[in-house]
């Protein structure tokens, strides 16, 4: 195995769907299934002895499930991404998965070629969310009343607004924070960049100091992180 190659441990109940994304995962150069676990006892056990880049996660499993092996997961040092694989399109699991802290929701009935780019997707450190998706976790969050992203930076909230004890302890700056209730409204880079009249490129630096100030793995969770500490969103 070259010293490079992405590690990959695989949880699920099944042995035939295992074997199945064995074979598709490690059909692709670089890729390589290091362990596998029948439960989310054993895939815990098995991020702990391995040390993996990512962890592939069935929901549903006898004893420990899938969202409780991603808290247990997501509480050891320097975690793996973990990728939540279910057969059911459930906004609960959705938002229980993101709230375990898994960084990427995958149906299983999805092609391979999306398979291998969620595994890539993940552990590149990014989100396999689409806004729509993210928005779907805001409104949840939200209690349906969640904020749309807006057109313009005059529709920013003010860095005094609701969760400045928050942002001021994590040590952002007013257009980090800026950035963050952009995030929370669902946006995009491209939806961030319009709204503050700067680049991409910039949006995404901006994105990255965020992440690393409150100590989060990727942009859902950054979104998550706003919402528990009381930033608010609101135009």
């Amino acid at each position: 195995m070259a010293a490079d190659d992405l590690t990959i441990v695989l949880a699920d109940d099944q042995d035939l769907v295992r074997a199945g994304f064995r074979v598709i995962l490690e059909s692709e150069p670089g890729f390589r299934v290091v362990g596998e676990a029948p439960d989310g006892g054993a895939a815990v056990d098995a991020v702990v002895a391995l040390r993996p880049d990512v962890v592939c996660l069935d929901v549903q499993m006898p004893g420990v499930d899938g969202l409780e092996a991603a808290r247990r997961i997501g509480a050891l040092p320097d975690p793996p991404a973990v990728l939540v694989l279910t057969t059911f399109d459930d906004d609960d699991a959705l938002f229980q998965a993101l709230e375990a802290g898994a960084s990427g929701f995958l149906l299983k009935n999805a092609s391979p070629e999306r398979l291998i780019d969620a595994v890539r997707t993940v552990a590149a450190g990014d989100a396999l969310l689409a806004p729509d998706v993210t928005r779907r976790v805001i409104s949840r969050a939200t209690g349906g009343h969640g904020p749309t992203c807006p057109a313009h930076a005059g529709h920013t909230a003010s860095p005094v607004d609701d969760g400045a004890a928050a942002i001021a302890a994590a040590g952002l700056t007013e257009r980090e924070a800026e950035v963050l209730r952009l995030l929370a409204r669902g946006c995009s880079n491209a939806e961030i960049a319009r709204a503050l009249f700067v680049g991409e490129a910039t949006v995404k630096t901006h994105v990255s100091n965020v992440l690393q100030k409150t100590g989060v793995r990727d942009r859902i969770q950054a979104v998550v992180w706003a919402f528990e500490h009381g930033v608010s969103s609101a135009a």
